[in-house]
């Protein structure tokens, strides 16, 4: 039980604990007057992150991880942006039944107008972010900084403009970009996490340790997990030592939480599937002979090649009528165990006592006897055994490394879309390993942001099935044009030609997002047909990034002239449909972009009713009292409407009047 304190909050502890969940990139450590190390917060870090602007920090010496336009990148990631999200019906899958969401825009983008919908909603992420090679970013946030620049900032020339270093290509310019395009998007995406939520991230052996430094500050170091180790297989690349493995970093959200409620990672053992599947055929075949059913099971361990993940459990050979096991130690660890008599089934003589004792107390080994978990010998003279079930042992805690050959992913992706079209996708097979023992439950979110050949959605529809459970995934990504021209040797080229081949059969642009969307249609299809039985959300809708749908005029009043109002009576862009209207108030409003959304007409009008009346919507014009009414007795938890789209002033005077006889709890609003 807790003890008593019994004496006063500290509330200095207390308010650090709360900064330091807030802000953990604040969180530093300094010299006391008695020379001691002692916890600090760091004011300017903690300025900058309440700051709209750069804020010029001190110059005093401290612990910390910063580069240049550190400052820059942590303004980036609190900016607000005017954007939104359209749907696209027709590239989706099952649009108004499917919980999916792919989406198609810059992640940083994306990532700023899911914040809030999405706040502490995320299971699980899983990224697999671009390679620091040297090159330039796709994403380059307006400060992937020029050479000139990067020496100028860093303080590598002096006074007079000479230049300081050697070798300035690996002197930090490409380090920084590469900081600056990560850090804010992992900024943001802490928050998305639930308490228990965890976040994946692959990376090489080039900015591994860089990639721990950022996860410390913006995770906290106390929420790091572990270090995972992918042994993707040999690689005869290098002239000194074949690195064939890769890392994939593992961080908490909140790990206090984790230990407070108790939470743990399980996973199934490798290799279980392959012994069930002999046991039933072999049960089949020899029907109650378990002697016969142990002698065949052995014979097929013992034949089964080195390296096969069922033979790490060969010692699982006996067989009773309630399956498979092996005889397990039945005395108390290291002695001392209660010790009395047990009658032998057949000779009804007391069995040999084992010298450290019985491993449990004579109540509960009656029971173990009478549901026959202990095995017996011959006679009195042999010391019975603990029958332990495979059944009951198929969880164990996940290991750090991962044994699973690279190339057969590109293999089996290559297969599904006709072609090698990725050069190295990651393994669906791994990351269904990650869903299925970190706790992702049915209906959590699994969220990719650099989602690629889109192999977090292939996983997650694996897991689901394997599970029988309903996650949900959410893929962004930039839809980065395929060209010859970016490849870098020859092999690069025809992985491009491949791919740009494959969109030209599709009848779609030449963009990764086009070949992810395709392999999502294909895996699910692929899936359903060899699990016909499986019921699994296959299906995702498609939104795209792009400017908001309101005119500027609808922002920024102030800065247009009264004489123009008379053009800029609408201001809703001329381009947008009703759809993408709501869309963007279901963001403003919190809603999660996969609800269920109807559409019916009332009184001739197009309503949209989202998720059972939590949210109504009515965007055409000349709407009448008769409109209003009868959405107001459906009360609606909101209801939006366009501020000029009422037929008449009547309408307007009786709107609010309707709605506090009809539904006053109504959160009425208009654009």
């Amino acid at each position: 039980m807790d003890k008593l304190k019994m004496q006063t909050v500290n509330k200095a502890d207390e308010n650090f604990r709360k900064l330091a969940a807030m802000f953990p990139n604040a969180v530093t450590e300094t010299i006391d007057e008695n020379g001691e190390v002692v916890r600090a917060i760091d004011k300017d870090v903690l300025m900058q992150e309440i700051s709209c602007k750069v804020v010029e920090g001190g110059v005093e010496e401290r612990y910390q991880f910063t580069w240049p336009d550190k400052k820059k990148s942590v303004l980036l990631a609190n900016a607000p942006i005017n954007k939104t999200l359209r749907p696209c019906r027709e590239e989706s899958v099952d649009f108004d039944n499917t919980e999916n969401l792919y989406i198609e825009g810059d992640n940083l983008e994306v990532l700023k107008l899911l914040q809030e919908t999405y706040l502490g909603k995320i299971k699980m992420i899983y990224i697999d972010p671009p390679y620091n090679t040297g090159n330039d970013f796709v994403y380059e946030d307006d400060f992937a900084i020029s050479m000139s620049e990067y020496l100028a900032n860093s303080g590598q020339y002096d006074e007079v403009g000479n230049k300081l270093v050697q070798n300035t290509e690996s002197n930090g310019r490409f380090h920084t970009d590469w900081l600056n395009m990560l850090y804010p998007r992992l900024k943001i995406v802490k928050n998305l996490l639930t308490e228990d939520g965890a976040i994946f991230i692959s990376i090489d052996e080039n900015e591994v340790n860089t990639l721990k430094n950022i996860c410390d500050e913006i995770f906290g170091r106390s929420n790091f997990i572990a270090e995972l180790i992918w042994a993707a297989g040999r690689k005869n690349d290098s002239k000194y030592i074949s690195v064939s493995h890769e890392y994939i970093l593992c961080y908490f959200r909140n790990s206090d939480y984790i230990k407070e409620n108790k939470i743990v990672w399980r996973e199934k053992k490798q290799g279980l599937d392959d012994i069930y599947s002999k046991y039933d055929s072999l049960r089949k075949q020899c029907g109650k002979d378990n002697e016969h059913i142990e002698k065949e099971l052995k014979a097929w361990f013992k034949g089964l090649p080195d390296g096969h993940p069922a033979k790490d459990h060969a010692h699982y050979s006996r067989v009773d009528d309630n399956g498979i096991y092996f005889a397990d130690n039945i005395s108390w660890p290291g002695g001392g165990g209660p010790k009395y008599d047990i009658l032998h089934p057949v000779t009804k003589k007391p069995v040999k006592i084992p010298s450290r004792g019985w491993l449990t107390n004579e109540k509960t080994m009656k029971q173990w006897i009478e549901q026959g978990r202990v095995a017996f010998g011959k006679d009195e003279n042999a010391v019975p055994t603990l029958k332990s079930y495979l059944k009951d042992r198929e969880l164990t805690v996940p290991y750090s490394v991962f044994y699973k050959d690279g190339r057969a992913a590109s293999k089996r992706l290559a297969t599904l879309l006709g072609d090698k079209v990725f050069e190295n996708p990651k393994d669906e097979e791994i990351i269904e390993r990650l869903i299925e023992f970190c706790g992702v439950s049915e209906g959590d979110y699994i969220l990719d942001f650099f989602s690629g050949s889109a192999t977090t959605a292939h996983a997650t529809f694996l897991a689901n099935v394997e599970q029988k459970m309903n996650r949900h995934f959410i893929l962004v990504q930039l839809p980065e044009e395929i060209s010859e021209k970016n490849a870098t040797s020859e092999k690069s080229k025809k992985v491009a030609r491949n791919a740009m081949t494959l969109c030209d059969d599709l009848g779609v642009k030449h963009t990764i997002c086009e070949i992810g969307k395709e392999r999502i249609r294909r895996a699910a299809k692929k899936i359903a047909e060899e699990n016909p039985e499986a019921k699994f959300d296959g299906g995702f809708r498609v939104l795209k990034c792009d400017t908001s749908n309101m005119k500027n005029v609808y922002y920024n009043p102030a800065e247009y002239e009264p004489s123009l109002f008379t053009s800029l009576e609408d201001n809703i862009k001329e381009d947008r449909t009703p759809e993408d209207l709501l869309f963007q108030i279901m963001l403003d409003l919190g809603v999660l972009l996969s609800s269920k959304i109807e559409e019916t007409t009332i009184a001739g009008k197009r309503v949209f009713n989202v998720e059972d009346n939590y949210l109504i919507a009515c965007f055409d014009d000349n709407v009448t009292e008769e409109v209003i009414t009868e959405i107001a007795k459906q009360k609606p938890y909101y209801f939006v409407m366009r501020d000029s789209s009422m037929a008449k002033d009547s309408v307007a005077t009786n709107f609010e009047q309707i709605f506090a006889a009809y539904s006053p709890d109504t959160v009425r609003k208009v654009l």
